[in-house]
């Protein structure tokens, strides 16, 4: 049985709860958010947003590195691309050990190697070196994602779910324009050497924030749902102990929304991984600004449409939470019709606020999406379902800079090379739409309940 099982009801609106194996009970109210406080998901976030700032460095900065070490748009966006390659090969492995170990260890070692390498990156001399040990830093940069979604999952049941995985995706995505603005501010004023040196230090000390997060009982956010569904619901038995790999994996695809789901996402985070990745580089091109006015305007648009589109999201997806897959769909496509707006429009003020829109779409249906993955996937299984996500998510965001790259190289115009991203994601959209038929089914079937009494997933 689950340890909090074991501690009778003080009313059927507070229970007392053993949240943290071998800790004393802590009292929770029924129907809380958060009820063991916001302080998790705030050091999940910091982890999610020094990940993206470290990365897009690279991008801000992109121009003065090319122009010391002479390699094409193709060759820079292979950089992203391999690096992103080398992740996918340990997110399988690291979402089975998610699923086992001890996952705020985890989460700060990943974190404390991406400091050691971030300082690499800035020591490197030649394109060589710089491809390599971005790899190496590519490899590691997306593991931290099993363990702390697993983590959010248990320490926030439904009614705080959208939010908790809101503030993480809110500080990754917003990590990738201020990377951007600080890689072309810091290459332009101190040199961009600098900018990885400097990055590393706040890198260390996130990874010893995440320690004081104190590990919870595997699977209490799902049985604290089922307490806020119905008080006098009985605790379930702990999960049989895990399958093989294999049999995990089909028992995850064989989840009809999650398909619909990992397949909307990763479609959408190719988009944004060739939007982000080019998009200062498209700003100085296409209308003539410096290095850091370029990364300036479109880190700035990027990042009020990202802290837009988060809160909108996480606050809709949270209220109306049966349909959170619906309302990543739609949040999917207002993003990629103003993307086009974003991509046609000559005018820098109006191609701005085209910008900053798509990111508000993108940013919402992030925001709803990624916890909709959460309610289909019963909690002994999360990290790997998250491992499988972003498994593919990573590919998608690795293909985008590659392939804008070898379109531009091609067409020798980096605005009709983002056209490139238009088709794939209204495809996305409309697949996304398939995954809420089967929404509240599966959700049911994570937290196991009914479908048909189910009036507040996971």
């Amino acid at each position: 049985m689950f340890p909090f099982a074991k501690v009778s009801a003080m009313t059927t609106q507070t229970r007392q709860v053993t949240a943290y194996p071998g800790r004393p009970p802590v009292a929770v109210r029924r129907g809380a958010g958060a009820p063991f406080g916001w302080w998790p998901a705030i050091c999940v976030a910091l982890v999610a947003a020094i990940d993206r700032v470290e990365y897009n460095l690279l991008a801000g900065a992109l121009p003065t590195i090319q122009e010391e070490f002479g390699f094409s748009d193709s060759a820079g966006g292979a950089i992203a691309t391999a690096g992103a390659i080398a992740a996918i090969v340990l997110l399988l492995p690291a979402g089975r050990l998610a699923d086992t170990g001890k996952r705020t260890w985890t989460v700060s070692a990943v974190v404390a190697v991406w400091a050691l390498l971030t300082v690499g990156t800035g020591l490197a001399g030649t394109y060589a070196t710089l491809f390599t040990v971005r790899v190496l830093l590519g490899a590691a940069g997306q593991l931290y994602n099993p363990p702390s979604s697993s983590l959010l999952g248990d320490l926030y049941p439904g009614p705080g779910r959208a939010r908790a995985y809101g503030y993480e995706r809110m500080a990754y995505f917003a990590g990738l324009p201020i990377g951007v603005i600080a890689g072309g501010a810091l290459a332009q004023t101190v040199g961009w050497r600098t900018g990885f040196f400097l990055v590393a230090v706040p890198g260390l000390i996130i990874a010893v924030l995440v320690l004081t997060v104190r590990e919870p009982v595997r699977g209490i956010g799902d049985e604290l749902a089922r307490w806020y569904k119905d008080s006098d619901a009985a605790p379930r038995s702990a999960p049989a102990p895990a399958a093989p790999m294999r049999e995990q994996l089909a028992t995850l695809l064989r989840i009809r929304t999650l398909r619909s789901v990992i397949t909307g996402l990763s479609i959408l985070f190719f988009g944004l991984g060739g939007l982000f990745f080019w998009m200062p580089s498209f700003y100085a091109r296409e209308f003539g600004l410096p290095e850091a006015s370029a990364a300036a305007v479109g880190g700035g648009a990027g990042l009020v449409g990202i802290i837009t589109g988060i809160l909108a999201g996480s606050w809709l997806g949270d209220r109306r939470h049966q349909q959170r897959v619906a309302i990543g769909g739609w949040s999917l496509l207002f993003g990629t019709v103003f993307l086009a707006g974003a991509v046609s429009v000559p005018i820098l003020a109006p191609q701005a606020v085209c910008f900053t829109l798509a990111n508000v779409g993108f940013a919402a249906a992030i925001a709803n999406l990624t916890a909709a993955n959460a309610d289909v996937v019963a909690a002994h299984r999360r990290g790997l379902g998250f491992a499988v996500l972003q498994l593919l998510v990573t590919l998608g965001g690795a293909l985008g800079p590659w392939l804008i790259g070898l379109a531009s190289d091609a067409t020798g115009s980096l605005r009709w090379a983002y056209t490139v991203v238009l088709l794939p994601l209204v495809i996305g959209s409309l697949i996304v739409f398939r995954g809420q038929r089967t929404y509240r089914e599966d959700a049911a079937a994570a937290l196991g309940t009914s479908s048909e009494d189910q009036t507040l997933p996971a």
